[in-house]
């Protein structure tokens, strides 16, 4: 009946007893085995450290010394959170005590039984029952077991994502935002991030999910500005099959995706008027309206904002809802731009610099002291989102250490974006261009770029990677001279 025999821990101070108990199981010894007997609490401590772990210990109430009952049972319970204790007792012999089997379950027995009266030798209590007991007993506790082990994996795997994009910083700053992350992430309360645009105002609203019960489920960011407005409520808030031209089948919103977790409206500023009625409404009522359903249904999500606008102007021109601002704004935290933390540079330099080199499989280039002294002058408008940028570049271009030219021509490609258009095209469904197409025109401006910033073909095939020779070929190609 069971794959392992089931570890017993008998306590119980009278022969008889004993005798009987060994009896009611002895049908089952190949499932059901007694490793070991003992009479006081104390000794039943001393045994769980000797010859545990138990599976179920079963134990009578009453039992000799000062230890017993349920101050035995937690005593129990604290050393081996998953024994299953099973008690019987002469107690309740004859009558009903419902108190007294509650006390007993609320301090951790898994269950209770009154004894035979004691001329009955054979049995301690219905066989079948009793057996039954001890096998349902030790099932609970491989459930109990599993559940842990998946729970700590899932707290392994969130921990990992934390570590993976932490909050970088030491100033006193970015030290108020974790402390308002951590008060807030214990309560339910919707929460608006302002900032400026590249202060990581994303990173804040994971942390803050990650550190609350809602961990749990699912983290769904959403970038209000990315979407065409005429698309924002379906996407939020989904559709059925049917509700309009080209709903082939039903569509699972945003919102329902999020559902028991949060969800992330970055710059929630460019929200469509329209679309901010219908958000208020679930914000107020937890209601969904999908479009095409009849009737509404419940959501529980989180709602953290963000924006880099300032609202309060947009609510003058009547840009954007007053009611749905006040909704949003029950909590707020404001992002750090990175001028406002100057110590904190190094830091975030030293990280994405670590970050790329072990992306790319290489030793993290050192960085030279002209070309610090560069990086921590900078004013970053960008933020941190220019600096990760920035950090790549050095790492890709100064692999045999990153001095001041490298940081220059880092900054310069940044501040000209010239990869942008490469890198981020706009995309025109009237003029889509073949994949090798698109390579050949990244190629042709890196290459015409890399070789502006070098003082010869040699020079800049060394930064590209390349010997000369296949530089000059595969300018050739490229139609460069």
């Amino acid at each position: 009946m069971v794959k392992e025999p089931i570890r017993v821990l008998l306590v119980e101070d009278e022969e008889f007893d004993v005798r009987r108990i060994k009896n009611t199981i002895h049908a089952f010894g190949e499932a059901i085995q007694i490793k070991d007997i003992v009479s006081t609490g104390e000794d039943a401590l001393e045994s769980m450290d000797r010859c545990g772990p138990f599976d179920v210990a079963i134990l009578d109430y009453q039992i000799s010394g000062g230890l017993y009952g349920e101050r035995l049972i937690q005593r129990m319970r604290q050393k081996d959170p998953f024994i299953q204790v099973v008690v019987i007792t002469k107690m309740t012999i004859n009558q009903t005590d419902l108190h007294f089997a509650n006390q007993l379950l609320d301090n951790g027995a898994y269950w209770y039984g009154t004894k035979y009266p004691s001329d009955i030798e054979d049995f301690i209590y219905q066989p079948t029952d009793f057996v039954l007991t001890i096998m349902n007993a030790h099932e609970k506790r491989n459930l109990e077991l599993d559940r842990s082990r998946s729970q700590k994996r899932l707290d392994r795997k969130i921990a990992r994502i934390v570590e993976e994009r932490p909050l970088v910083g030491e100033s006193p700053a970015i030290q108020q935002v974790r402390d308002l992350i951590e008060k807030f992430a214990v309560t339910h309360a919707n929460i608006l991030i302002g900032g400026e645009s590249g202060s990581g105002k994303e990173l804040i609203a994971r942390n803050i999910h990650y550190q609350s019960e809602r961990r749990y489920e699912n983290f769904v960011p959403v970038n209000c500005a990315a979407i065409p407005r005429d698309l924002i409520e379906s996407e939020l808030f989904g559709f059925v099959k049917g509700a309009f031209t080209g709903a082939k089948e039903d569509k699972a919103g945003l919102f329902e995706q999020a559902n028991g977790g949060t969800i992330f409206l970055d710059e929630i500023s460019e929200l469509p008027y329209s679309a901010q009625a219908t958000l208020l409404r679930v914000l107020e009522t937890g209601e969904v309206d999908k479009i095409g359903r009849k009737r509404s249904y419940r959501v529980d999500v989180r709602v953290i904002s963000a924006t880099n606008k300032d609202i309060p102007k947009l609510l003058e021109k009547q840009k954007f809802r007053e009611d749905l601002y006040y909704r949003l704004n029950i909590l707020k935290i404001q992002a750090p731009a990175l001028r406002d933390r100057p110590g904190d540079i190094r830091l975030l330099i030293e990280y994405f610099r670590n970050h790329y080199g072990h992306d790319l499989s290489i030793v993290p280039p050192e960085i030279e002291a002209d070309a610090w002294q560069l990086l921590e002058q900078y004013d970053w408008p960008g933020n941190v989102r220019q600096l990760k940028n920035v950090v790549q570049r050095m790492v890709i271009m100064g692999r045999d250490g990153i001095d001041r030219p490298v940081v220059e021509l880092a900054l310069e490609m940044q501040a000209q974006d010239i990869l942008a258009p490469a890198m981020h095209p706009t995309l025109d469904q009237q003029n889509i261009l073949p994949l090798k197409q698109m390579e050949q025109n990244f190629r042709k401006q890196y290459f015409t770029f890399v070789r502006k910033h070098s003082r010869t073909d040699a020079e800049a095939a060394g930064k590209l990677g390349l010997a000369p020779p296949n530089f000059h070929r595969m300018c050739k190609e490229l139609g460069l001279k």
